[in-house]
């Protein structure tokens, strides 16, 4: 179990692969850790060496009170990689992890050389829907709105295996602080104009099925850098790293041959 102390923050990670090999870091959506990208890291060449990390109030990174903001998380990520030596890797992120790629590929070009925009975009839902979910796992606790999250991050046959109760208990056993604080973060974030000035190569995967981001949406937002790629994963819902990881891992290692970080 590896732990850097981030300025004070106690933050979960892990350092699999060739620890000389080219850098791909990954970073999970809210409600989920690490452990979201084991089915697409076994699948990647040996030759990388692939970063995970809880991030800010999530798995076993310390949950500090809320709220958080984007730019808090941003420079959580830019603590670890400063921590780890890390230069010039390809950063992949889900969701909320998509909204720290963006951010921190425009206030540090010298860690990031090109991103992975999965299940994100610039801006993502309004302040009050957002408050709507604060207030109702603040009433109801995580558990309550499990369900109902289930059927945004999966497409209908990985709802229907045994696996799928492993993802509510993750998600329901989040600590509350973490997730209230990472939902503020998001509320407050618009890259639109500043993901817009990026010049690295992208690539925006999307699952045909995700009711939080749709396809759509994640066009546009790959659409706003030049030259960027997309993907469509079909029949995955918002989470298609574990939906679909084999075609999943394919693509990603596709994009990383394509721009020869291979």
């Amino acid at each position: 179990m590896l732990v850097a102390d981030l300025d004070g923050l106690k933050t979960h990670y892990r350092d699999d692969g060739d620890p000389h090999g080219p850098a791909v870091v990954f970073a999970n959506s809210l409600g989920t850790d690490l452990r979201l990208w084991d089915k697409v890291v076994e699948r990647l060449p040996k030759s990388l060496r692939l970063i995970r990390y809880d991030m800010r109030g999530h798995g076993l990174t310390d949950a500090l009170d809320p709220p958080y903001s984007m730019g808090a998380l941003i420079s959580d990520a830019e603590a670890l990689l400063d921590h780890l030596g890390v230069k010039d890797c390809t950063f992949v992120g889900l969701s909320i992890g998509g909204m720290i790629a963006q951010g921190l590929a425009v206030k540090r070009m010298d860690l990031v050389r090109a991103m992975v925009l999965s299940n994100t975009a610039a801006k993502i839902g309004t302040v009050q829907t957002w408050q709507s979910r604060i207030d109702a796992v603040a009433e109801g606790g995580l558990v309550s709105i499990s369900d109902t999250v289930m059927d945004v991050w999966f497409g209908p046959k990985f709802r229907r295996t045994t696996e799928l109760a492993a993802w509510r208990n993750m998600l329901s056993r989040q600590p509350l602080e973490g997730y209230i604080g990472c939902c503020a973060a998001i509320a407050g974030t618009d890259f639109y104009t500043t993901t817009a000035s990026l010049t690295l190569p992208t690539l925006a995967i999307a699952g045909s099925e995700d009711g939080s981001t749709p396809p759509d949406l994640v066009r546009e937002t790959g659409d706003l850098v030049k030259g960027s790629k997309f993907h469509l994963i079909k029949g995955a819902g918002h989470l298609p790293c574990v939906d679909k990881p084999e075609e999943f891992a394919e693509t990603l290692t596709s994009f990383l041959k394509e721009i020869g970080h291979i």
